[in-house]
């Protein structure tokens, strides 16, 4: 008779080190995985499917930029809603309510004012450490600041700029109803850059990540965009 493989108490902190590494770097294939973490492919596959039963991960194709090779695309894995939820705060229905309430009391403008004030004492932190930094690394002093604040962000450079990806989103369940806590976001980026900014992605419309692009910005900030942009 076949022995039945018996799941150790022990695979609990490892899939969690699994779904932590997805959330921090975003949907990663298998290989990704076993690499990241020192794990054996055949132990990345066993706690994956088991993720996957669990529904905390879901497998999509992988997107191939430039010219595709033969063969399937590589799997990834990424994050579903219930995994997403596991790092998320418990009182997202609350926050839905209460600004449900504001939106019919105060109107669109009323939950863009909540939105903005939500991040004005981030962006009163996050100032300072910009502009003592060199323009051209502002984009990483950035997303470093960020991923303190547990955002997960990092940032990849394009012929155009950087492109800023945000792995995890504390308000995400909110702003799937409420874009405007998006929209505040980017304002604020735009107006600690100097510079326009352009939302790419976000995990509230169903992306793995959230993603926006930056533009080279100037050797001295201009100032033209914040002043364009409502405080």
């Amino acid at each position: 008779m076949q022995p039945v493989e018996k799941v150790s108490v022990d695979d609990a902190p490892t899939r969690t080190r699994v779904t932590k590494s997805i959330m921090e770097n975003g949907p990663s294939t298998a290989a990704d995985l076993a690499l990241r973490l020192h794990l054996t492919p055949a132990a990345v596959r066993r706690h994956l499917d088991q993720l996957l039963a669990d529904g905390i991960l879901e497998a999509r194709d992988q997107r191939v930029i430039g010219q595709r090779g033969r063969g399937r695309p590589a799997k990834v894995f990424a994050l579903t809603d219930a995994g997403r939820s596991t790092f998320d705060s418990s009182y997202d229905e609350l926050a839905v309510e209460a600004l449900r309430f504001l939106a019919k009391t105060g109107g669109d403008d009323a939950v863009m004012a909540f939105a903005r004030h939500r991040l004005s004492d981030l962006e009163d932190r996050y100032r300072p450490l910009l502009q003592l930094a060199d323009p051209a690394q502002r984009p990483q002093v950035l997303a470093d600041a960020l991923s303190r604040d547990g955002f997960a962000a990092s940032i990849g450079t394009t012929p155009a700029g950087s492109q800023m990806c945000q792995h995890h989103c504390p308000v995400a369940h909110v702003a799937v109803e409420f874009p405007q806590m998006c929209e505040a976001e980017s304002e604020m980026f735009a107006r600690l850059l100097g510079t326009h900014v352009q939302r790419l992605a976000t995990i509230a419309h169903g992306d793995g990540v959230c993603t926006t692009h930056l533009p080279h910005t100037p050797d001295t900030p201009s100032s033209t965009a914040a002043e364009r942009l409502p405080s």
